[in-house]
């Protein structure tokens, strides 16, 4: 498919390229594709590549003296993506405990969208999600894929402290709180896994592109899967997949 790029200058020292707004995994490919090209051509130059749903944002070390060439430089490195495909990925399942004391929204979650709590979990655990980036905080994922029958807006007054592990729902959209924080999406499990790490490398090991499958658990497997990540004895299950 062939998308209509727009390219420009963020600030002095970035350029912003921007896909339609939509989300959607091959568009989220041709992304990935891109900055692999982008990071393969500037691997000398100090630069960062950021990408989002539908951006990629380029920060370079220095000022940008010329920026309609350096326009042309991207336009023709993005001709090359047909000969750089993305393909490394993998598929991980990460346990999730929907029982009420972590699912703290469940009940009013059920009442707006007239769905029983096992409907709305069973719904939520069923798909396989992609990762189309990370961002918020250091670790979170944002995850599409949701079932639009679980769509429901943020809150609209967030609450103040969100728990670490924290599996929630916000739009179109689900994902997991890395750490404590503030939130406005709807919590309604929780997964004892570690996302974020800073002394790890990566720090998270999950990436864009990567897919996640949801297991339920029940509260004595979350206690125990716990206690083994604490002891830094608890290995996640993944599979390695051709994206």
């Amino acid at each position: 498919m062939t998308y209509e790029l727009q390219y420009s200058q963020f600030n002095e020292r970035s350029i912003l390229i921007e896909w339609p707004t939509i989300i959607d995994d091959l568009m989220l490919k041709n992304i990935l594709n891109f900055k692999k090209i982008i990071q393969d051509n500037y691997i000398k130059q100090k630069t960062e590549v950021i990408t989002t749903y539908n951006s990629i944002l380029i920060v370079y070390e220095f000022t940008i003296d010329n920026i309609n060439n350096e326009f042309l430089k991207l336009k023709a490195l993005f001709l090359q993506q047909n000969k750089s495909e993305y393909n490394e990925s993998s598929i991980w399942e990460i346990p999730v405990c929907y029982d009420d004391e972590f699912g703290i929204d469940l009940e009013r979650f059920s009442s707006v969208k007239n769905l029983s709590k096992p409907e709305i979990i069973k719904l939520h655990f069923k798909p396989v999600y992609t990762v189309f980036f990370i961002g918020f905080l250091p670790g979170f994922l944002y995850l599409g894929g949701l079932d639009s029958k679980l769509f429901l807006d943020r809150k609209t007054t967030p609450s103040l402290n969100v728990r670490k592990g924290a599996v929630a729902i916000g739009g179109q959209q689900t994902g997991i709180y890395p750490q404590d924080s503030p939130g406005g999406w709807h919590i309604i499990g929780n997964s004892p896994i570690e996302l974020f790490c800073a002394n790890q490398n990566p720090p998270c090991f999950i990436k864009a592109g990567d897919k996640v499958k949801f297991v339920s658990i029940e509260k004595s497997e979350y206690g125990d899967i716990l206690n083994a990540v604490n002891n830094s004895k608890y290995q996640l299950k993944s599979t390695a997949i051709n994206a």
